[in-house]
């Protein structure tokens, strides 16, 4: 049975969570933090392991991935950089269309990687310049691994395609979306909470991005009429200026752009789940990536809708932009903070960031309610273990003294039936807040709860079958990888289906649960995928072009 800190007077332990920003972190990290009750680390007065959550824009080494516990997240996953650079990403989407099939992985433009593709590109230019009847092409060029629309270069004429690095050159969607004559793409917020098992939530709130000119094909170098980039289109003449059917600056919601599809009867259901099947067939590509516990990855999927409705992927974003350009920007990604925070599920433990309560070690020995066995795990699922590690009992563990710490400090523990509650559970900030609006209790009461005797938990040598499908092989690390998934819900070890505006798409049923369980079977996952096509396939019959012309002249 599990005891949690809400049963009992917390007042004389209780500590804030601590965040640990590296340089050049945005400021609305720091912001939405402190609004929470967060401080901040000090890295003069505490110790290197007394934070939270580390929040950097670079990559973690991997020995900091090595050494974390069970009381901290990282905010990045090793190497997922694999999808976030273009070249990258074409090399695994092109990987993955020959392994299974265009049908599926058609949602991203033919690409070429420059210089070594240089070649493949010219053939298929001149092809298509010698067929009759068929109007030349119109191609973007990208570099590799820049962003914010820096060095793009939009053509038609090969003889105007200059670059003095690495780049990407793709077919530029020359048939948008448009609405009120301004072209536009969708910035889609995704949290990839593991890797194995794979686990993605998509933000339903998300940015919705204008160019500030109207779109014309007949100029090509006209950046703020091809290109949605905030920090290009805020540059330009028109940004502050009242645009018709658009409004000022360049942004809307995702919640003003489902609106407005709705007044025109388009079936935005459909587009979302076009969206998500993207989603998940893109992080597909790049698994599997090295094990990694209590860490999360934010990436920025940038969609864009043609003319007919369908999406398109042109790129993933690492360090998706949280600067505040706009009270737009303000409204999505300070809530999409909060949110985050709320996904990491930190528990009333992890506040204590140690293996100690007020000061009192924690003893190893075993909690009174637990037994060895099969069921002892079975009760406490806090103490979930890596199969190949489970056999060793005396291998040491921090999250079975965290684990005990939660249980012991309660006034009375009944291991028999949970506590019945009147009112709803508490979360930490707000036990925080009580905790600075209320009256100091007397030094005596404190002493008294500091000379409380914590018993501690034994590690039970054997593991539970029904859990320990979720935990990752420790193939790839040669250290103890003994946290149970920060992401999975108490209640059933399953990805918590719903936090904030994080809704989990991925597994979606049951089969691509079993799928994703002891790595990821990708060929299992990609036949459910294609069972949901089939059924959107109907669904678009019966849907087809339901006013959507009218969205460009309105």
């Amino acid at each position: 049975m599990e005891m949690i800190a809400d049963d009992y007077d917390t007042r004389a332990i209780l500590r804030p969570l601590v965040f640990r920003l590296h340089e050049n972190v945005p400021a609305i990290v720091r912001e939405v933090l402190l609004e929470r009750g967060w401080t901040e680390f000090d890295k003069k007065e505490q110790d290197d392991a007394d934070w939270n959550l580390y929040w950097r824009n670079s990559p973690f080494r991997m020995t900091d991935h090595h050494s974390i516990k069970p009381w901290q997240r990282l905010n990045h996953y090793p190497e997922a950089v694999r999808i976030t650079r273009k070249d990258y990403l074409a090399r695994h989407l092109k990987r993955m269309k020959g392994a299974y099939g265009s049908a599926l992985y058609e949602f991203s433009p033919v690409a070429f990687i420059m210089p070594n593709d240089y070649v493949k590109f010219i053939t298929e230019y001149s092809k298509e310049r010698q067929s009759v009847g068929r109007r030349p092409s119109y191609w973007i060029c990208k570099p590799v691994d820049l962003s914010r629309g820096r060095g793009i270069l939009i053509f038609q004429d090969i003889k105007d395609l200059v670059y003095d690095c690495a780049v990407i050159v793709q077919k530029y969607i020359s048939n948008p979306l448009l609405i009120s004559g301004y072209k536009l793409d969708l910035r889609l917020y995704v949290c990839v909470t593991s890797f194995c098992p794979l686990t993605i939530y998509t933000y339903e709130e998300g940015l919705v991005r204008f160019a500030t000119e109207k779109f014309d094909l007949s100029s090509l170098d006209n950046v703020y009429a091809h290109l949605t980039n905030t920090s290009i289109n805020k540059y330009g003449a028109s940004y502050k200026k009242y645009k018709e059917g658009i409004g000022r600056g360049c942004k809307w919601t995702f919640s003003k752009f489902r609106s407005y599809l709705r007044i025109f009867g388009v079936d935005d259901v459909l587009l979302w789940q076009k969206i998500n099947n993207i989603v998940i067939l893109t992080l597909l590509a790049v698994t599997p990536l090295p094990v990694a516990s209590n860490c999360f990855e934010l990436f920025g999927f940038d969609i864009l809708i043609d003319d007919k409705f369908k999406p398109w992927l042109l790129e993933v974003n690492y360090n998706p932009a949280l600067c505040l350009d706009c009270s737009i920007d303000d409204t999505v990604k300070r809530k999409l903070l909060h949110d985050i925070v709320e996904l990491l599920n930190y528990k009333q433990i992890d506040a204590f960031r140690q293996n100690q309560v007020a000061g009192i070690k924690v003893e190893g020995r075993r909690m009174p309610w637990s037994t060895a066995g099969e069921s002892a795990t079975q009760e406490t699922p806090g103490l979930l273990t890596c199969r190949k590690v489970a056999k060793c009992a005396s291998a040491p563990s921090v999250q079975p003294a965290l684990q005990a710490a939660r249980g012991s400090v309660c006034k009375v523990a009944t291991p028999s039936k949970k506590i019945s509650r009147a009112h709803p559970r508490k979360t930490l900030t707000s036990q925080l807040r009580e905790r600075m609006n209320m009256p100091k209790i007397p030094s005596q009461g404190k002493a008294e709860a500091k000379n409380k005797q914590l018993s501690g938990a034994g590690r039970s040598p054997h593991k539970s079958a029904q859990l320990s499908h979720w935990f990752p092989t420790p193939d790839f690390y040669n250290y103890e990888f003994t946290t149970r998934p920060y992401f999975l819900s108490d209640k059933d070890q399953r990805p918590i289906p719903r936090v904030g505006d994080f809704v989990l798409i991925f597994p979606f049923n049951e089969a691509a649960l079993q799928a994703s369980r002891d790595g990821t079977d990708v060929k299992s996952i990609i036949k459910e995928i294609n069972k949901l096509v089939s059924k959107q396939l109907i669904s678009k019959k019966q849907n087809t072009k339901k006013r959507v012309g009218y969205l460009t002249s309105v």
